[in-house]
């Protein structure tokens, strides 16, 4: 009889620790608010955790808890991307933030980061122009909607750069004509680059091969005017030996 108890005690003491376990799994977790997404999502970002952060400001995205906290999150993921490095998703964000909110106080903030993604893709010029092209489309707008904005110096320096690189990729494209004997060619891309960028710090060197090219087609009056202009307009630059050197053997 004592066994028989021992026995059903026994087997009551696993069944109330087990009921405990049980208990214990099944008890409700606390339910994280937005605000706490919002401050997990800081935290992971400070630390460089970029897609953990981005993790929980989706979540707050998903909460639709508030238009204000939402627009928070939104911006919060683009500069996440922005600075993991992933520019095409983060342009896409930046793009997106601004079609959803063009009225808001960051529209100006989220345009110029948006130009920046494109910016940080620019390579070498003998690599595809189209972030250069892209660049200069989205800094040139930033200015017109923007021309008082905190950021209007920097994105100015920045156009500045992306159109000098321009001219330099007109000026490859040139050259490449010129030694592949496509004077033509050559002649209109060096006329346009001079006539779109008409304070390019790059005219010397576009006028020498321009003049060179027009030579070489055989078109002497008009090599001889745009070795004019370099002599005229450029007296220090290195170009006027070699232009110099060039009109020699055809005069």
């Amino acid at each position: 009889m004592s066994y028989l108890t021992s026995h059903n005690l026994a087997a009551l003491l696993c069944l109330g620790f087990a009921l405990a376990l049980a208990g214990c799994a099944s008890a409700p977790q606390p339910i994280k608010t937005p605000e706490t997404y919002l401050k997990e999502g800081d935290a992971f970002y400070a630390n460089r955790n970029y897609e953990d952060a981005i993790a929980e400001w989706k979540r707050v995205k998903e909460s639709y808890a508030s238009p204000e906290l939402t627009i928070m999150a939104e911006l919060k993921i683009a500069d996440a991307q922005y600075d993991n490095g992933n520019y095409i998703e983060a342009a896409a964000s930046y793009e997106e933030f601004r079609k959803l909110h063009p009225a808001n106080e960051k529209a100006d903030y989220a345009l110029y980061r948006l130009g920046l993604c494109n910016y940080n893709q620019i390579t070498g010029i003998d690599t595809d122009q189209t972030p250069v092209k892209n660049a200069v489309t989205l800094f040139e707008s930033f200015l017109r909607l923007y021309p008082k904005s905190s950021y209007a110096s920097e994105v100015q320096d920045k156009l500045d750069v992306c159109r000098m690189k321009q001219v330099q990729y007109e000026i490859y494209v040139g050259r490449f004509y010129l030694r592949n004997g496509n004077y033509q060619s050559a002649i209109k891309r060096l006329e346009e680059a001079l006539a779109t960028f008409p304070k390019s710090p790059f005219h010397d060197e576009t006028l020498f091969y321009l003049g060179e090219a027009y030579l070489r087609a055989g078109n002497r009056e008009k090599g001889r005017g745009a070795f004019t202009r370099l002599f005229s307009e450029f007296r220090t630059s290195k170009y006027v030996e070699k232009a110099r050197s060039v009109m020699d053997s055809y005069y």
